[in-house]
């Protein structure tokens, strides 16, 4: 789930920055007064990318130690002891 959160914050983050780049590209004379906004919105786009990758990263990994977890916990099947034979 926190893989999904993460990848969803990327995907909004690109679109922000998509987003911004586009209007920081308009020849619209309206727009002038807004390309600093759309600037510190790409950045704070970029940066929340940033943030989303380092999460799904850190979820990746946790996830991987988990799985290790996972499997030292539960012994191999040929280890484990013979049962009782019935009398």
């Amino acid at each position: 789930m926190n893989t999904k959160l993460a990848l969803s914050a990327l995907i909004a983050a690109l679109m922000l920055t998509a987003c911004a780049k586009q209007e920081a590209a308009s020849t619209a004379p309206a727009t002038t007064e807004a390309t600093p906004a759309a600037g510190a919105a790409a950045d704070s786009a970029a940066a929340s990318a940033n943030s989303a990758t380092n999460a799904a990263d850190a979820a990746q990994t946790a996830a991987g130690q988990a799985q290790d977890a996972a499997a030292a916990a539960t012994p191999p099947a040929d280890t484990a002891p013979p049962a009782d034979k019935p009398k």
